[in-house]
């Protein structure tokens, strides 16, 4: 269990890593964009997220995941000034979430937290939320990626480059390591 842990604080640690290298390439106005009114923008997203996580993770051990001061419509509402604005949110949505997750061992794992007055082991909580979280990164990568096309930089192996990646992978000795450690 304590490589679980450390493998899904990885994971975690990867996904924010794909928003970070997301909004590096955006403009504010970019990451406000909406293809309609009906769908969400970057900015929401972000917005959604980090209401997510401060609310699931603030004193998660002895309160209910779903805070009373948790406004999640107000989530669904742009009102962002700056791109600084909206990066000081998704880091402050993260923090929380590392800050709580980060200090766990096994023997927390099968503890029972709440979230809408519904028991979840630590475990089943943060897996609910290793869906939850990329779920929505991969909204905020897709929605870059259609912003920026051609402009856009891979996050990933590039198309074309599979092969080149993979003879460089296996010109090397095997060894264990996570997949993000090149990141």
């Amino acid at each position: 269990m304590e490589s679980f842990i450390r493998s899904v604080l990885k994971q975690f640690e990867y996904y924010k890593i794909l928003g970070d290298k997301t909004f590096e390439q955006l403009s504010f106005d970019e990451m406000q964009w909406q293809s309609d009114s009906e769908s969400n923008s970057i900015s929401i997203i972000v917005k959604h997220l980090a209401g997510n996580m401060l609310s699931r993770w603030t004193n998660f051990l002895i309160e209910d995941g779903e805070k009373d001061w948790r406004n999640r419509d107000i989530e669904f509402l742009n009102n962002f000034n700056s791109k600084e604005e909206i990066i000081a949110t998704w880091e402050s949505g993260w923090h929380c979430f590392f800050k709580a997750i980060k200090p766990l061992n096994q023997n927390d794992l099968e503890s029972i937290i709440y979230i809408r007055n519904e028991g979840h082991t630590i475990l089943e909580a943060i897996n609910r939320q290793l869906a939850h979280y990329p779920y929505h990164v991969g909204q905020i990568v897709f929605i870059g990626k259609l912003i920026k096309g051609k402009n856009w930089h891979s996050l990933s192996i590039p198309v074309g480059d599979s092969l080149k990646h993979n003879q460089e992978k296996f010109s090397k000795e095997k060894i264990k390591r996570h997949f993000t450690n090149d990141l």
